[in-house]
This record gives C-alpha cells, structure tokens and sequence, in this order.
C-alpha cells in the first residue's frame, strides 16, 4: 500500500503542475488524470478512481464500467438492489457502445445483472441474463473453460429458485463435470455437491436403489 501512496504523490504532483501551466483539453491532463484514476482503483478506492476516469476518458470507457459494476457490489451487500440495477445497467450501456455482443467482457456484467435479480426475487429475469451468459461463453471459450462451471452454477440455483428441480439438478451436474476437471476452488466443488444432493432429494431420485 505505501508504494502506491508514493506512486498517487507523484502523479498528483504532476497533475498540479500541469494544471496550472496547461489547457484542460491537453493531452497529459488526461494522462495524468488516467493514471491517477488506475493507481486509485489498484488501491480499491473506487469513489476516487471514478471521480478521476470521468474527467480523463471518454463516456464511454471500460474503466468507468468496471467502477459502476463495483458501486453495483456494494450497494448489492447494503441490500440497495434498485441502486444496484441502475449502477449494472450504467455498466452495461457502456459496454454495449464499446464492446461487441460475444465479447466475454459482458459475462461479469450480465452475470452481475442476474444476482441482482436473483436479490429482488425476479427469478425469471435473473435466468434469462446468465443464460445470455451462457450463450457468450459457448461463442468465445472452450468447452472446459472454468467460466461454464460458474455459468452453470448460476443457471442451476435460478432454476432451483423457480422450483424446476430436474433442470436445476441438470445444471449442477454439468457444472460438476467442469469443475472436477480443472483447477478450481475445493470450495465451489463441496458447494456443487451439496447442491446436486439436495437436488437430488427434491427430485425424489434415489440412485442407489
């Protein structure tokens, strides 16, 4: 932390200079704001690191994205889900405008989208945003790629939610098979066997009989 502190002096002594001795529309300014902005969010104070993206970049810029769909977190924790909805959907309409529809940048976004829903009780509006993550993951990764076995996982637990037990079971095991064939948390693999066990309960199925 003390070595991004003398990295933050810096560049904000840099910035003071420039802002006395340059245009607002210069070039460095922007860097510098940029740079103080990157060394901000490095240190997890996103309130600052937006502050500084929004007078440097472009409404536009992936940087004030990743800042709304980490406001989007917080206020998610402080149960403030329709401030939650309206930092994701800041996110996305950027996205949208920077990024093409298959990008696996919008993966977070809308998997983002999708707990929210999920916090407001909108089971179905929640299923609809990881199946849109589905469908982006199976244009741009491998068939292994530990990004399915999240996608699944939030598919799963919507359908769960929608007391559709069969295909809630369905998507637990497809995530299971993803997730003990790559290097992945021992946790998330407990998580998904707990999981499938009580679906399995739901479902009535008893296999070893």
């Amino acid at each position: 932390m003390g070595d991004y502190r003398k990295t933050l002096e810096y560049h904000e002594n840099a910035l003071k200079i420039q802002e006395n001795v340059l245009r607002s529309s210069n070039a460095d300014l922007t860097t510098s704001l940029n740079s103080i902005g990157i060394v901000y969010k490095t240190m997890g104070d996103y309130t600052e690191a937006f502050e500084c993206f929004e007078r440097a970049l472009p409404s536009n810029h992936s940087h004030l994205a990743y800042c709304y769909l980490f406001f989007a977190a917080c206020h998610e924790r402080m149960d403030d889900y329709t401030a939650a909805l309206r930092d994701v959907e800041n996110a996305i309409q950027i996205q949208q405008k920077t990024f093409e529809e298959s990008n696996v940048a919008l993966v977070h976004t809308y998997s983002c989208y999708g707990r929210v829903h999920c916090s407001m009780k909108q089971y179905k509006k929640s299923l609809e945003y990881y199946q849109k993550c589905l469908a982006i993951d199976s244009k741009g990764l491998s068939d292994k790629h530990p990004n399915f076995g999240i996608t699944y996982t939030n598919i799963g637990d919507a359908y769960r939610l929608l007391a559709d037990f069969q295909k809630a079971l369905s998507f637990h095991q497809r995530a299971l098979a993803i997730q003990e064939n790559v290097a992945c948390s021992p946790f998330d693999c407990a998580t998904t066997y707990a999981n499938i066990g009580k679906r399995i309960v739901r479902c009535k199925i008893i296999p070893w009989q």
